[in-house]
């Protein structure tokens, strides 16, 4: 059933909706008074356990369900460390709040659990807490509502969709148990659908460049069709919205041990009616969220390249999921269930 449109309205539509599936995603670049680079990602995923389509969350004595996948990337010592929330527990007083609050826990096991929040503390400005990262962004530019009016249509599927291009972050990350102070800038998409588990391919770019311009863009493939999306958000703060775009993936590959998926690490973006052409180059190899068949890529980049006859240079995020692969949810669920074992034994034997 096709989603009724109604404008976006805020900060109303920053809470949650009665849809299949919602998210809250952010991602960033960040590096600390030493001038050493980092990265983060953290989505918040929350979805009708009975409409979805997802074979072991229907299960689920429950309406709604929550998990969270988080990555923080030291990216000079080329190392990341993901965090994949199979499921997690939202809080009673999450969503009650005038403004967006949602405080949650992956239920603990072994070691007790580490409360991950996401507050906005004043209009657009927010906090993000994980087991790895404490950090505030603030934006600086009013919400891109994607293609125009914050509705998008690829290949016969519909979803609400706004993002803050540009926020600024100050915070903590913690690596080796040690805290690091730190600063960069950062992205924020808020998504909501009526669609099930999907079965697609998807090839999406975030792209903040040094002089304040802003690009969302992605490449949709549904069986043999595909579609293309990309929206610009200008240093002044205007906004346009384009369908003919060009993505071209280049040669380096990741190709992953664990699920035998063939991701390209570099690109080359085209939005011929504005003159763009950029050159995006992941900046770190194994980025790859393994979460059973809906493993995905999602990582940082750098960006090159030329608006007309000028060059420019900027950061970004790339995501890539849906790609081929032979890794099922029961492998999945295997291997979950021997790290599980593997660690508990280890922590027997030091007893």
């Amino acid at each position: 059933m096709p989603l009724k449109f109604k404008p976006i309205q805020f900060p109303q539509d920053e809470q949650a909706h009665d849809n299949i599936i919602e998210w809250w995603y952010f991602n960033g670049h960040l590096q600390d008074r030493a001038g050493n680079r980092y990265a983060f990602m953290d989505c918040l995923f929350k979805t009708d356990v009975k409409r979805c389509g997802i074979p072991f969350l229907s299960r689920l004595p429950v309406r709604t369900a929550y998990f969270a996948h988080s990555i923080l990337s030291d990216i000079e010592k080329q190392e990341s460390y993901p965090e994949v929330q199979n499921m997690v527990l939202a809080s009673k007083d999450s969503f009650t709040r005038p403004l967006l609050f949602i405080n949650y826990i992956n239920p603990p096991f072994l070691d007790g659990y580490a409360t991950s929040v996401i507050e906005e503390t004043a209009l657009f400005e927010y906090r993000v807490k994980t087991e790895n990262f404490d950090l505030h962004l603030t934006a600086t530019k009013k919400p891109l509502l994607e293609s125009g009016r914050g509705m998008i249509e690829v290949c016969g599927k519909q979803s609400f969709y706004y993002s803050l291009t540009s926020l600024q972050v100050v915070g903590q990350i913690k690596i080796d148990k040690k805290f690091i102070e730190v600063t960069g800038r950062a992205w924020m998409d808020h998504q909501w659908a009526d669609e099930g588990y999907p079965m697609d391919q998807w090839s999406w770019f975030s792209v903040q460049l040094e002089n304040n311009i802003e690009i969302m863009c992605c490449e949709y493939i549904r069986g043999k069709d595909r579609a293309y999306l990309a929206d610009i958000v200008y240093a002044d703060g205007r906004q346009e919205s384009f369908k003919n775009l060009k993505l071209t993936a280049g040669k380096e590959i990741f190709h992953s041990k664990k699920t035998n998926a063939k991701y390209p690490l570099n690109w080359q973006i085209e939005i011929s009616e504005k003159d763009i052409k950029l050159d995006v180059t992941a900046l770190l190899k194994n980025q790859e969220m393994v979460y059973g068949s809906i493993s995905y890529w999602e990582g940082p980049s750098e960006i090159s390249g030329a608006i007309g006859d000028k060059k420019v240079k900027g950061l970004g995020f790339i995501e890539l999921a849906g790609y081929p692969s032979n890794y099922s949810n029961l492998k999945y669920a295997k291997d979950e269930f021997q790290k599980v074992a593997k660690d508990l034994l280890a922590r027997l034997k030091k007893r």
